[in-house]
């Protein structure tokens, strides 16, 4: 059962009914309307008083000194020294007002748009993030910058506007509406990771054309002046307008598309024009402040909490305004916050959507704890095929020459071409100085990305058993992210230092990201989807505190983070391998003996029960596994993604669902796939080179939304 579906609307009271109970007494729902009514108007009233409380606290806030009585004088044009008013009006009018007016069209914007978003999808959890719109509106941005085309806000605005609309069309297109939030949810975050990796690439490879944009792609309410508010608020309004004339049909729509159809009402063209609305609205938020975080999530679950107390809320005339009002006191009391605590300057360099995400993060495991695990999303049939010995054998032997076939590539080709008699000399120690130089240099780095691949695709294989989901990887337990706010730390603290340091610290980063998860979804016995949701949380908290860090430092610190973030195996060592190596030996050993466990923990709760299983403390172990792999992956190589995801999908497809046969073609196609990445990326731009993790995202991508595809054709 989901709890992700929008409460439908009361249905309308006619004239007269209602004015007395069955026994002709007053009954209490004849007081009852008038009751709300005035809860509303209170409630109205103190969103009201809130707001403007922050909004002065916000004008107040700066490097230079503007209190409420110089805002007064200012306002009345009362004071006595008038180059002090002259200066107080540029930094009000020029700065101040602008970061203001941003907050209120961001909020209110994103507020909206998620309120609209999560209605149409019949989704609590849908939101331009978690359907990847800021993404592809980001992307398209940055994709303009990057060739160095400079647009003015309105061609800004239908650029971002055009990327997030294709992005929502994906994901809602390759999702079941109404099939529960943890498929719309993973399937968001996938297509974010792919977007963001060909966003990192972008800003990697062009980063003196998108210099700032890592910044601003955090979301920034930084403004100089107010050109782009001015041009793009009124398509804002526009968009909210639409939204609110529509308020009757998103009422009747969250009925259900039978009940809709029957009064009317077009369930596919309802959700169309609703969509491109709040993606609209998503999109002028974008080319104003970049895409913050979760606030489209935070303001829509606020409200629908509110509307326990007030359940006029639920009606969309209210819903979609109370969403608005709520999104516009979450950002600036995320402004008010980052600058209260980290000071007037820092507070004009940390953008305001990671306070912003580090919110949705709390919500999000919030409602994951006030959830019910809501079942299993089978996702693919792959799952239940069976396949003879023989084509596990000919797939066996295919995956293994083709990894060897790419290991002799990766080993021959990069910023220098070598021959195999090179190789053999090498190996016998016969090489002249060049050649050992770069095979000293390229071998642990073919040698890192076989076993980073083979461990996370293992990894991915056993997350995606336990959580019964082909749609889960490693990421959504928030290890990978953990992992990053560890070494980003070192790096940030320490540029100099060692490798060692910087994977002691990744390593303890994600144990600790996994500790926090696996505790909190240990109370009811670590419910499948209940921990992918609050994985995602974690994962979210992470990334923005990575961002934070990233941000915060200077910009050599920047670019080897955001490397490092990429993934790499730039410079790597036989001995730095042995983290990766460690947990490939401890772990292997201990999933063939539980591969039963594994093959009946994949099935339902009943079955491992049945048949003795202990599954609270089996999933605890499996993950535990999980967590060894790719902790030691990502203290090796950094931060790679899509390999857990794809590489256990295709090995299951191609050899059955019994994991004595997946683990072992998982662990070949992983290593193929991080194999061929890391050539690729020292190969096509040498000297430059492109980070392994950024090219696993864009090879991942297209069979990732075939996957979503025929997934959602089984369903």
């Amino acid at each position: 059962m989901s709890t992700s579906t929008t409460p439908a609307p009361p249905a309308p009271v006619k004239p007269g009914a209602g004015a007395a109970g069955p026994a002709g007494d007053a009954s209490p729902a004849a007081s009852g309307p008038p009751a709300r009514r005035g809860r509303m108007s209170l409630l109205a009233l103190a969103g009201l008083i809130g707001l403007a409380a922050l909004a002065l606290t916000h004008v107040s806030q700066g490097t230079a000194a503007v209190d409420l009585h110089t805002l007064w004088q200012l306002a009345t044009g009362s004071s006595s020294d008038r180059t002090a008013h002259e200066q107080t009006a540029a930094v009000v009018l020029d700065s101040r007002l602008p970061r203001l007016a941003a907050g209120l069209l961001v909020g209110c914007a994103l507020g909206a748009a998620g309120a609209a978003l999560q209605s149409v999808s019949r989704n609590m959890l849908a939101s331009p993030d978690t359907l990847a719109v800021n993404a592809g509106a980001y992307l398209a941005v940055v994709t303009v910058a990057a060739f160095g085309i400079s647009l003015p806000a309105l061609p800004a605005g239908a650029t971002a506007f055009l990327g997030g609309l294709i992005a929502a069309a994906v994901v809602l297109g390759l999702s079941r509406a109404g099939a529960g939030p943890i498929r719309l949810v993973l399937a968001g975050s996938a297509l974010t990771l792919a977007l963001s990796g060909l966003s990192g690439m972008l800003l990697l490879l062009r980063s003196q054309q998108t210099t700032g944009l890592f910044a601003w792609g955090n979301g920034s309410l930084a403004q100089i002046g107010m050109q782009s508010i001015d041009r793009l608020a009124p398509l804002a309004l526009v968009a909210f307008a639409g939204l609110m004339l529509m308020g009757r049909r998103l009422d009747i729509l969250a009925l259900g598309d039978d009940g809709a159809a029957v009064v009317g009402v077009n369930p596919r063209l309802t959700r169309s024009i609703a969509v491109i609305l709040a993606v609209l609205l998503a999109a002028v938020s974008v080319a104003v402040a970049g895409p913050v975080g979760f606030v489209g999530l935070c303001a829509p679950a606020a409200v629908r909490l509110l509307s326990t107390w007030v359940p006029g809320l639920v009606r969309h005339r209210a819903f979609i305004p109370a969403s608005a009002l709520a999104g516009v006191l979450v950002v600036l009391g995320a402004d008010v916050l980052l600058r209260a605590v980290f000071g007037a300057q820092a507070g004009a360099e940390v953008p305001t959507g990671i306070v912003t995400t580090c919110f949705g993060a709390l919500v999000l495991i919030v409602l994951a704890q006030r959830s019910r695990d809501m079942g299993t999303d089978s996702g693919s049939t792959a799952f239940a095929r069976l396949r003879s010995r023989r084509a596990f054998a000919v797939t066996l032997v295919a995956t293994t020459a083709g990894l060897l076939g790419a290991v002799v590539v990766a080993t021959l080709f990069g910023d220098a071409t070598l021959l195999l008699g090179d190789v053999g000399n090498w190996l016998a120690g016969r090489s002249g100085r060049f050649v050992s130089y770069v095979l000293d240099t390229r071998v642990p780095r073919v040698a890192a990305a076989l076993l980073a691949g083979a461990a996370l695709a293992v990894a991915g294989a056993v997350v995606q058993a336990v959580s019964r989901n082909p749609l889960a990887e490693p990421g959504v337990l928030g290890v990978v992210s953990g992992a990053g706010v560890g070494a980003v730390a070192v790096l940030t603290v320490v540029p100099l230092a060692s490798f060692w340091l910087i994977g002691g610290s990744a390593l303890a980063g994600a144990a600790a990201a996994a500790a926090l998860v696996f505790g909190l979804a240990a109370r009811r016995g670590l419910e499948q989807n209940r921990l992918v949701l609050i994985g995602m949380g974690v994962h979210a908290g992470a990334g923005a505190f990575v961002s934070l860090l990233i941000v915060l430092t200077d910009p050599y610190n920047e670019t080897k983070a955001l490397a490092w973030l990429g993934g790499s195996t730039y410079g790597r060592t036989f001995p730095e391998l042995l983290p990766v190596l460690v947990a490939l030996v401890v772990a292997l050993p201990v999933l063939a003996v539980m591969r039963r466990e594994l093959d009946l923990i994949g099935l339902d709760n009943e079955t491992p029960a049945l048949l003795g299983v202990r599954l609270g403390a089996t999933r605890l172990g499996l993950l535990s596994l999980a967590v060894l792999l790719t902790a030691g992956a990502v203290a090796a190589v950094g931060v790679i993604g899509f390999v857990g995801l794809v590489a256990p999908h295709a090995a299951r497809a191609l050899v059955g669902r019994r994991h004595t046969r997946v683990l072992p073609v998982s662990a070949l196609l992983g290593a193929l796939l991080v194999v061929v990445s890391d050539t690729v990326g020292r190969t096509v731009i040498a000297p430059a080179q492109i980070p392994v993790g950024l090219l696993t995202a864009v090879i991942g991508a297209p069979y990732f939304i075939w996957l979503l595809w025929r997934s959602r054709r089984e369903g």
